[in-house]
């Protein structure tokens, strides 16, 4: 996924034929998509294998017209998230892209040594974690437990690390690029000081990155065991959904038929009415720990180009910090009604 940006070492107008050339070591695409998948991809993504490289070259083009600093890995595969993710829109898959690279500068709690070991703690928790099966639309399914976290321990950005690097994993999946992921959520135990740490500052940053930073499809998000706070947390989660992903929200409470009817039983643990075993996170942990040299190699420092327009950036700085913190201080009295 990583290495330099090739814009200072090829003309932005080179073809794709010339570029080979130019950069002979560049790792050659190999499609693993299965047939069935590849048709998939042609109906929902409107990606054409016969066309797909023209189109990475389309928008490595345009990256190295248009952000030529952005220090970016240009690579096939790591384009065709980018593209996937957004349908085979140039403009769209430029900005996308963009917004990933926005997101690391302007948080740094967040992305500043960034990998598995660093998150350790999070692992072990069970804060976050991966089923080991995927369901009948062959997504994973992402396993959420806010329960599983003691503020006094670490911070809030330590669990948004953890799944961010849990994504990070995922996505280098064809499939997963394909099929998306499936979130389950068990809110289970979530009191009023616990929801406090995530309020609207957080929340539009989070959002931002799963809506418009990162390369991934978020295809249903399924909540279980929600107590009476989660509307006070919803009511500061919603102004920053866009409406498709609004409709993606499920919310079972404590309901597991209602939950089944999303995801089938055979691929959930015991904890949630399923029939796949006890919920095992040490599998996952130790993929994720084992990964540790490739995150080192991909995370390398990201800088922005210098002349980015302000329209281009997800966050705009201390001004939207303060608006949130405002709306922070409009949204702890449904909390507290709520709870």
């Amino acid at each position: 996924m990583s290495g330099d940006s090739d814009c200072t070492r090829t003309s932005p107008s080179a073809g794709s034929a010339s570029d080979s050339e130019l950069l002979p070591d560049r790792p050659k695409y190999v499609c693993t998509l299965s047939p069935d998948l590849v048709t998939k991809a042609r109906e929902e993504l409107q990606e054409k294998p016969e066309w797909r490289l023209r189109d990475v070259q389309a928008l490595r083009d345009m990256v190295c017209k248009d952000y030529p600093s952005l220090g970016t890995c240009l690579d096939d595969a790591f384009l065709l998230r980018f593209l996937r993710a957004r349908k085979f829109d140039y403009d769209r898959a430029l900005q996308l892209l963009v917004n990933y690279h926005t997101c690391r500068r302007t948080w740094p709690e967040v992305f500043s040594n960034l990998k598995p070991s660093a998150i350790k703690p999070v692992l072990e928790s069970g804060f976050v974690t991966v089923l080991p099966h995927r369901d009948p639309q062959g997504r994973h399914v992402v396993c959420i437990r806010p329960d599983r976290w003691t503020p006094s321990n670490y911070p809030i950005t330590e669990n948004i690390r953890a799944i961010y690097l849990t994504l990070e994993k995922l996505i280098q999946s064809e499939e997963t690029q394909v099929n998306g992921i499936v979130i389950l959520a068990d809110y289970k135990g979530v009191s009023l000081s616990k929801a406090s740490h995530f309020g609207p500052f957080v929340a539009k940053k989070v959002i931002g990155i799963l809506q418009d930073g990162f390369p991934i499809r978020i295809k249903a998000v399924n909540i279980i065991n929600e107590p009476r706070i989660f509307k006070g947390i919803f009511a500061i989660i919603k102004p920053f959904l866009k409406e498709k992903i609004a409709n993606r929200f499920f919310l079972h409470g404590c309901d597991l038929n209602s939950l089944h009817q999303n995801i089938p039983p055979m691929i959930l643990p015991e904890e949630y009415g399923g029939t796949a075993g006890k919920l095992d996170i040490s599998a996952w942990n130790e993929l994720l720990l084992a990964s540790e040299e490739d995150f080192l190699h991909d995370f390398s420092e990201l800088v922005l180009p210098c002349d980015s327009s302000p329209h281009d950036l997800l966050v705009s700085g201390d001004a939207d910090e303060k608006q949130c913190d405002d709306s922070l201080r409009g949204m702890k009295p449904q909390l507290y009604y709520c709870y």
